[in-house]
C-alpha cells in the first residue's frame, strides 16, 4: 500500500454507490455474505445494498460517486466499546514488574496501577493530553474503528475527571469517529481519601455526578466493582445517582473474583457488564433476563497472565450478546489493534472469528446502546463502512494484528483511505 493519508478533510458531501464488492453485512451478528453486492449511500445513512444485479433501477440513475471495490469486501465499521483512551504518563515500568512476577494487587498495593496513571493525568494540562490521545485516534481511524468509547477515571477529582471529558469532546471535534464519553469517576480510591471510599462514593454521587451531568459531556457511568476497587452497595450508591440523573449505567465486573456485581448491573439496566470472567451463574442468567451486553477484554487477560475464561459457553446458551474490545489504557492492556484482540478473543476465549467479528461491529455496537444505529449493514443505519483487502472476513482474526484497510466511510462520507 502507499502511504496512508490519514484524514480527509472538506471535501464535497456526495451519496456513494459502491459496486463490484464483497459484503458481510453482519445484521444479527452473522456474516451474511453477498457476493458480488452494491451499496447505495443517501446522506448519512444506508440507503440500498444487496447483490449487484438486483440493484433498482432508478438508483442506478442516481448521480452517486461510483466507487469501484475491485472485488474487496465492505464490511461495518468497527466498534471499540471499551477504551480508556485519554491518559497521562506511562507505566512500562509495571509491565517489566509483572515479568518479574508482581501481581496486579502488589502492584496497586505499592502506589502504582491506576493511582500512578492519575498522578501523571492530574499534573498534564489539557494540551498535553489532548495531543497524545490524538496520534492514538488516528490510529483507530486508519484500522477501520468507525465508533469508540472513551472513559474517564484518571482524575479521581472533579476538576480532572472534566479536563479528560472535555479533552473527549475535543476528539470528538476534530475525528471524525463517533466517540460515547463515559464518566468512570469511580475507577479507583485516590491517595488523599485512603481508607474513607464512603467519602470518596459521597465526593462522586454529589459533586462530581451533578457537574457531568449539567456539562453535558457524558453518555454514560461506568463503576469498578471489586476487592481492589469499590463493594456492591458503594457500586449501587452511584448507580442511583446516575440514574437519578437520566444516566445510562455499565459496569467493570467479576474481573478479579465475584462481586456479584453483574446482578446489580442487571438491576438497573445497565448497558453491559465488561471483563467478566468470574461471573456466577446466576449472574449471567439475570444478565441475560434483562439484556444486559457481556463484554469480553482479552487484551487485559493476556497481560495480566489471567487464568479464569469468562463463561462464553454460558453465554451463548443464554443468548447474552457477547461483545470484544480493546480496553485500551496504559497498564493492564495498552493494545492499541481491535484485529489483534478479534484474534486473542478467538485463541484466548474460543469465540469463533463470526462471533468475533460481532463483537466488535453489532455487538459492540449494541454494548453501547448504538444497535438501531451503528455495528451492521442494513438501510436506514449509520452509513459507517470499511473497504478491506482481504480474502474472507475471518482473516481479520487470522491475520493477527493486520489492518488492511483501503477506505473507511464514516456518516457517508470518506474520512480515510490508503491508496
Amino acid at each position: 500500500m502507499n502511504t496512508p493519508k490519514p484524514l480527509i478533510k472538506d471535501h464535497p458531501e456526495q451519496d456513494l454507490f459502491f459496486f463490484n464488492c464483497r459484503v458481510a453485512t453482519m445484521a444479527g451478528g452473522k456474516y451474511n455474505i453477498i457476493e458480488n453486492g452494491a451499496l447505495v449511500t443517501r446522506g448519512e445513512k444506508i440507503l440500498w445494498a444487496g447483490p449487484g444485479q438486483d440493484l433498482p433501477g432508478e438508483l442506478k440513475k442516481e448521480e452517486a460517486a461510483p466507487i469501484d471495490c475491485k472485488d474487496k469486501w465492505l464490511l461495518p465499521g468497527l466498534v471499540d466499546c471499551h477504551t480508556h483512551l485519554v491518559w497521562g504518563g506511562s507505566r512500562v515500568n509495571e509491565f517489566e514488574m509483572r515479568l518479574k512476577g508482581a501481581t496486579y494487587e502488589e502492584i496497586a498495593a505499592a502506589g502504582g496501577g491506576i493511582s500512578s496513571t492519575v498522578k501523571a493525568t492530574r499534573a498534564a494540562r489539557g494540551d498535553a493530553l489532548f495531543s497524545r490521545a490524538k496520534k492514538r485516534m488516528e490510529n483507530c481511524l486508519q484500522q477501520g474503528i468507525t465508533t469508540l468509547e472513551i472513559k474517564s477515571g484518571y482524575g479521581l477529582d472533579l476538576e480532572t475527571e472534566l479536563k479528560m471529558l472535555r479533552v473527549m469532546d475535543r476528539l470528538s471535534q476534530e475525528f471524525p469517529i463517533h466517540i460515547e464519553p463515559t464518566f468512570l469517576g469511580a475507577h479507583a480510591l485516590p491517595p488523599e481519601f485512603k481508607d474513607r471510599s464512603g467519602e470518596y462514593i459521597d465526593l462522586v454521587t454529589q459533586t462530581m455526578l451533578p457537574a457531568v451531568k449539567d456539562q453535558g459531556i457524558a453518555t454514560a457511568v461506568d463503576v469498578f466493582c471489586e476487592s481492589i476497587a469499590f463493594s456492591r452497595e458503594e457500586t449501587r450508591k452511584v448507580f442511583q445517582t446516575a440514574t437519578d440523573l437520566g444516566l445510562r449505567v455499565k459496569l467493570h465486573a467479576e474481573q478479579l473474583s465475584d462481586s456479584d456485581g453483574a446482578a446489580l448491573a442487571a438491576e438497573f439496566n445497565a448497558l453491559s457488564c465488561d471483563h467478566i470472567e468470574y461471573l456466577s451463574l446466576s449472574g449471567a442468567r439475570k444478565m441475560a433476563e434483562k439484556k444486559v451486553s457481556a463484554v469480553l477484554l482479552p487484551g487485559a487477560f493476556y497481560f495480566l497472565k489471567e487464568k479464569q475464561i469468562p463463561p462464553v459457553h454460558w453465554f451463548r446458551e443464554l443468548g447474552i450478546p457477547m461483545a470484544l474490545s480493546t480496553d485500551l489504557n496504559p497498564g493492564s492492556s495498552p493494545v492499541h489493534s481491535l484485529t489483534l484482540i478479534m484474534n486473542m478473543g478467538c485463541l484466548l476465549f474460543g469465540l469463533t472469528c463470526e462471533e468475533a467479528l460481532a463483537g466488535t461491529t453489532l455487538n459492540g455496537a449494541r454494548a453501547l446502546g448504538m444497535e438501531d444505529r451503528k455495528g451492521s449493514i442494513e438501510p436506514g443505519k449509520d452509513a459507517d463502512l470499511v473497504l478491506w483487502d482481504i480474502d474472507a472476513p475471518a482473516d481479520l482474526c487470522y491475520l493477527a494484528g493486520l489492518s488492511p484497510v483501503e477506505m473507511v466511510v464514516i456518516g457517508g462520507e470518506i474520512r480515510y483511505t490508503a491508496r
